[in-house]
Order: C-alpha cells, then sequence, then structure tokens
C-alpha cells in the first residue's frame, strides 16, 4: 500500500471551486434584506415573502452580499447578470497590457540589435507595452552615454509603431525605458 501515490491522486482531483452566488431556493438564511429590481430597498423580509416577491415579479432572488447580517439579496434576472459578469471579465482582460522585457548589453553587436529591435516590434504591434533594459556589467557603467545612444537608436527604428512612455532612465546598473504601442490613426 503506497499512501504517496493516493494522496498525488486526490490533489491532482482537486479543483478549486470559486463560490457559487447563491440564487432563490439555494439561499439558506430565513431572512434577507431585499432590494427591488429597480435597486429600492423593500426591507427585511423572511426568504419565503422574498421568494413569493420574486415569483411574483418572475425575476430571480439572487445573494448579493452573504457576509452582511441579514445576507443582502436582490431581485434581478440572473442569466443577464451572469452574462454581464462575463462580459466584463474579457473587457477587462482585453485591456490589460502586460510589459515584455527585451534585454540588451551595451556594446551589442548590428545584427543581434536588429534581431531584438524586431523583437520588441512584434510586442508593440501585438498591443504589449515593451521595456528595454540596457544593464552594464563591472566598469561599464563609467560610460552611460553608451546606453543612451542605443536607446536613442532603438527609439527611432521603433518610431513608427511606438511611442516613449519613460524616457531613459539609470535605475542601479540599468538603463531602462518603456515603450507603448502608438496610436491607430
Amino acid at each position: 500500500m503506497d499512501g504517496g501515490n493516493a494522496i498525488a491522486r486526490r490533489r491532482s482531483n482537486f479543483r478549486a471551486r470559486t463560490p457559487e452566488t447563491r440564487v432563490n431556493r439555494r439561499i439558506t438564511a430565513n431572512e434577507v434584506r431585499l432590494i427591488d429590481i429597480e435597486g429600492e430597498q423593500l426591507g427585511v423580509v423572511s426568504i419565503e415573502e422574498a421568494l413569493r416577491i420574486s415569483e411574483d415579479k418572475e425575476v430571480d432572488l439572487v445573494e448579493v452580499s452573504s457576509n452582511a447580517t441579514p445576507p443582502v439579496c436582490r431581485l434581478m434576472d440572473y442569466g443577464k447578470f451572469k452574462y454581464e459578469l462575463k462580459k466584463q471579465r474579457s473587457a477587462k482582460k482585453q485591456k490589460d497590457q502586460t510589459i515584455k522585457e527585451i534585454k540588451f548589453r551595451p556594446n551589442i553587436g548590428a545584427h543581434d540589435l536588429e534581431v531584438k529591435v524586431n523583437r520588441m516590434r512584434g510586442f508593440l504591434e501585438a498591443g504589449h507595452k515593451a521595456r528595454m533594459r540596457i544593464f552594464f556589467r563591472g566598469r561599464e557603467i563609467v560610460h552611460p552615454e553608451l546606453g543612451r545612444e542605443l536607446a536613442q537608436d532603438v527609439r527611432e527604428k521603433l518610431s513608427d509603431v511606438a511611442s516613449v512612455d519613460m524616457e531613459p532612465k539609470i535605475e542601479g546598473k540599468n538603463l531602462i525605458m518603456i515603450l507603448v504601442p502608438a496610436k491607430k490613426q
């Protein structure tokens, strides 16, 4: 009998469940604070009374806040509510921009520079922000002008698809510049 495999099997079958919104008969409280479809408070009523009102108005009784005493419930079309939440989540995902980082050295070769600039161009065209990090090793930091020249060169090569969000700035042994996609015209 190998107990380790049984534990691993149980862990692999475990799904983290998000707490579900309680609707209609799944609400367990005896009394609820009821809010009407228009947003007016109807006061504290028994769960039977709230369910009767929801059936009369042909809408769902949805528990909005389970932590309150008594729990807050709202009369609404639950299917429409779920659809709106899904739309909001997808809109938020579309708005999220991730910052993609490309690392450079101050004495980078011409071909390597071209490859990295093309990589940044792809990120910017996909709608992501791009961070250019030029890192200096050892005594290279005494020549920050080399990094600034490189940053200016990259800025010029990407001027058609990007604009500068953060000017080149030295942070420790790094020179950092952030580019954002240019506005479409």
